[in-house]
């Protein structure tokens, strides 16, 4: 990607003035404009981006988008984790929104930090308290400044480097808790806790391992027998007891490999915090799965305790001085899906059961299955009972299977409607996945992606993306489809930000090549807004999900060009220096 001068869209600052600004960082001496990085690039806020023969077309004359606000997420605090998008999924409900003010087309620039490091750019970022980015390292765990022209590393652990293991961290689920320690799961079944500031929030160099816990082994000992799956995915209740889930991005029954549910008791990993010794016979507990079923996706929790999606049930737990299951409900799945003979693709889906993480919301468990048609689910939080269920995208073209994969945006407006956004997956998923000696729990990108979809881009995958509404009524809940999009192809885990009422993606354009992101209207799903990046191959997102920045006005997007892009609208400047450009990566946008 050239660097060039900030290419605008025409538009006014008049937004600005009704978005609340905190200016703090902002009474020093600013970035020159010159040193702003931005793309070959155009915005566009129509229904159909115009089409483009270049990759730097001019810019439109055209205004910014209306702030069409809605309630904000009805997602309660979980005490144990950091009170920030501490997870993939921005919190522990996994609903895939922000609160945060994301760009409205002011102006709207794109900055790069390109990477010098890592093998790609960084992926799976999240924020502690304080601001800092967390992501993933050369196999490790780091703290680094996103927002640098080069992505800097501020501090990190190296399972190489500072614990002489050839283990890897699992960065999908790994989140950050109340204390800012980074929890994390690991390839070679352990789960760390690691404390990456001190009291004042400063960035340690060297991250301190203070907790390290074989959760293989432990599980083991209370299971009374061998576990033939890993550990997958972690997370806290919200009595502080660490829940985790065995399992793999595809678990086939039919290889009868043996996983659990369970978790570790809060007490005993405060003891381990303390430094004091533990009998973890007396505080791993666990839940035997019946041998081939496995967690595919990470754990949802809220008050009601810890909601995990198998390749074959759907299971409400809690902690009871040993694993209680409150309800444990089926659901239907025709398997592993793959391209076949007429298709349009090469790869396919990724899970053998439902593909996306369940979703909750104060009453209801929101998830997929894998059945054909795909159903959306929506399950009762105190029973289990199915209350609602609808076919999804199932008016695709010829040629096209379905398979969603990445978790789904789930609003719950607080005034008995509850939307769900899911976008089709097929295509991305490597056919390799089916291989009998595949360990589908490695998160890499070899192991889990298509080839023929990483360098041929979104041709490759099928389109997708639909809205549909669980209304409550007097009788119970019904669902209705809102608004369907069958020209769209997304793997980018779209975000609603409830500030602005849109939903934003990174999208390509199959005309043009052009990768671009695109803002849609969450109540119409019409598109009100694309802005181009580049029509190179390289500028996949890699199925790598997009991140709102800590301070709002800011949507990441990694790229296999080793370049981390960020989308900012220009939405603020100096009215005694109109001549000194802002540096917008130091301005607080509430």
């Amino acid at each position: 990607m050239k660097k060039r001068n900030p290419i605008y869209t025409a538009g006014s600052f008049l937004l600005a003035g009704a978005l609340t600004l905190s200016m703090a960082a902002c009474s020093g001496a600013q970035a020159p404009a010159e040193a702003t990085q931005t793309p070959s690039a155009t915005a566009t806020p129509a229904a159909t981006a115009a089409p483009a023969e270049e990759t730097a077309p001019s810019a439109p004359d055209t205004g910014a988008l209306p702030v069409k606000a809605l309630q904000p997420k009805q997602v309660e605090e979980n005490p144990y984790m950091a009170k920030s998008d501490a997870n993939i999924h921005h919190d522990g409900y996994n609903t895939d929104s922000t609160d945060e003010i994301l760009p409205l087309g002011i102006y709207p620039e794109i900055h790069v930090s390109y990477e010098t490091t890592n093998a790609n750019a960084s992926p799976a970022i999240y924020f502690d308290s304080y601001g800092h980015a967390v992501v993933p390292l050369l196999g490790g765990i780091a703290i680094r400044d996103l927002n640098a022209e080069e992505t800097k590393t501020l501090g990190y652990f190296s399972p190489k480097q500072h614990d002489g293991g050839s283990y890897l961290i699992q960065s999908s689920y790994t989140f950050l808790d109340a204390e800012n320690r980074i929890v994390c799961p690991t390839s070679n079944n352990h789960v760390l806790m690691l404390r990456a500031t001190d009291e004042e929030g400063n960035v340690l160099p060297e991250f301190e391992k203070v907790l390290d816990i074989d959760i293989k082994a432990a599980a083991e000992a209370a299971l009374g027998k061998e576990l033939t799956q890993n550990l997958l995915s972690v997370v806290f209740d919200y009595d502080g007891n660490l829940w985790f889930a065995t399992g793999g991005f595809r678990i086939y029954p039919e290889r009868q490999q043996q996983g659990v549910l369970g978790y570790i008791a809060h007490s005993a990993i405060e003891a381990i915090l303390n430094g004091e010794q533990t009998d973890l016979s007396k505080a791993v507990f666990v839940y035997e799965l019946t041998p081939g079923e496995g967690a595919e996706n990470g754990i949802a929790a809220s008050k009601d305790g810890a909601v995990i999606l198998t390749n074959k049930n759907c299971y409400l737990l809690r902690a009871n001085n040993g694993v209680e299951a409150v309800w444990c409900t089926p659901y239907e799945s025709v398997g592993a899906k793959v391209s076949g003979e007429g298709d349009k693709t090469t790869g396919g889906g990724l899970a053998w059961g439902g593909g996306c993480s369940p979703t909750l919301t104060p009453n209801l468990v929101m998830f997929t299955d894998n059945a054909d048609p795909v159903n959306l689910l929506a399950l009762d939080m105190k029973t289990g009972e199915v209350v609602a269920k609808t076919p999804v995208l199932d008016d695709l073209p010829d040629g096209y299977q379905v398979a969603i994969e990445n978790s789904a945006i789930v609003y719950d407006d607080g005034a008995g409607t509850v939307s769900t956004i899911v976008c089709n997956w097929f295509g991305a998923g490597n056919a390799g996945l089916a291989d009998p000696n595949n360990d589908s729990s490695i998160q890499s990108y070899a192991n889990i992606y298509d080839q023929n979809w990483l360098m041929k881009g979104n041709v490759m995958i099928a389109p997708g993306v639909e809205r549909v509404d669980t209304l409550k009524t007097a009788d119970g809940y019904e669902m209705k489809s809102v608004w369907s999009r069958n020209d769209l192809r997304d793997t980018a885990i779209m975000k609603l930000s409830t500030a602005t009422g849109y939903i934003y993606g990174y999208v390509q354009d199959l005309d043009t090549g052009m990768w671009q992101y695109i803002i849609l209207d969450f109540a119409t799903g019409e598109t009100v807004f694309t802005m181009d990046v580049s029509n190179k191959y390289g500028y996949n997102n890699m199925a790598i999900g997009m991140y709102t920045g800590s301070n709002g006005n800011t949507l990441y997007c990694p790229t296999g060009y080793l370049e981390l892009l960020r989308l900012q609208d220009r939405f603020v400047y100096l009215p005694e220096l109109p001549y000194r450009e802002v540096d917008l990566d130091q301005v607080a946008r509430n």
